[in-house]
């Protein structure tokens, strides 16, 4: 996402599979240029428990990152392309309806919830709006904004927001691109990628640690579009944009994630 020339690269490839006769839905987030925007603002953030708390001022920034940087430049790209492009956030259409998220800590033995501002959860999707877009051969390019059902905003977490409206387009194969090739069995060694998890596996490789860090996130958001709906889930190198077109062909690239 930093990197222009790898993310055009990357969107090539993935309008390319419009070729091919799929049809795309690209959702992103953009942790790096909220993190610039609230820099520049002057807005400190504050974590909790991993978790950054959105007040109402960091808010507007969040939207002015997520819609007005990154994802007008993602739609800009693509048309410029040749294909049409429709940027949007959950909020369109009411397409994506969240909750706030109340983070739990245990203190002195007591489970107290904190209040992590305009942060949500997803609660239900539905996806009339982009089936209709896609219907009409546009690519939509949806960012992790939603709202609830009285109308206040929340950022949600981009892999879980993914993986839920995957699930509710009963998407063929949910893809999740990221800076490694896939699941490592040992995260500093590239050849021990692990080609295949079942839903019943992520467990005990949580457990194991095998399961850590930045992956925890979206290997829960692959079980939620497989739980919901969507055919399979796969984690691939978003840095190999190869791999993108090898998934026309079914190849054994990246983790698979079945149930």
């Amino acid at each position: 996402m930093t990197d222009d020339d790898l993310k055009k690269q990357v969107l090539k490839n993935i309008c390319a599979l419009r070729e091919k006769g799929y049809d795309v839905v690209i959702i992103h987030g953009g942790g790096p240029f909220i993190k610039r925007a609230l820099e520049e603002a002057k807005i400190e953030s504050e974590f909790i428990g991993g978790h950054r708390k959105t007040t109402t001022k960091a808010f507007e920034y969040v939207e002015m990152a997520l819609k007005g940087k990154v994802n007008g430049s993602l739609v800009s790209m693509i048309n410029s392309f040749g294909y049409k492009a429709v940027g949007l956030s959950g909020k369109d259409g009411r397409f994506v309806t969240a909750v706030q998220r109340l983070y739990e800590r245990v203190v002195d033995g007591e489970v107290e919830e904190v209040d992590l501002g305009q942060v949500g959860d997803v609660v239900e999707v539905d996806p009339s709006l982009i089936n209709l877009l896609l219907k009409n051969d546009y690519i939509p390019v949806v960012t992790c904004l939603a709202s609830d059902r009285d109308g206040n905003d929340y950022n949600v977490n981009a892999d879980m927001f993914a993986g839920h409206v995957a699930g509710a387009l009963n998407a063929g194969q949910y893809v999740v691109m990221t800076d490694v090739d896939g699941l490592l069995r040992e995260k500093d060694d590239p050849n021990s990628l692990i080609g295949e998890v079942s839903l019943g596996d992520i467990k005990n490789l949580m457990d194991e640690k095998i399961i850590q860090g930045g992956m925890i996130p979206k290997m829960e958001s692959c079980e939620i579009a497989v739980n919901k709906g969507a055919g399979s889930a796969r984690i691939i190198n978003g840095r190999k944009p190869e791999q993108i077109l090898a998934l026309i062909d079914e190849k054994q690239i990246g983790t698979l994630i079945t149930k």
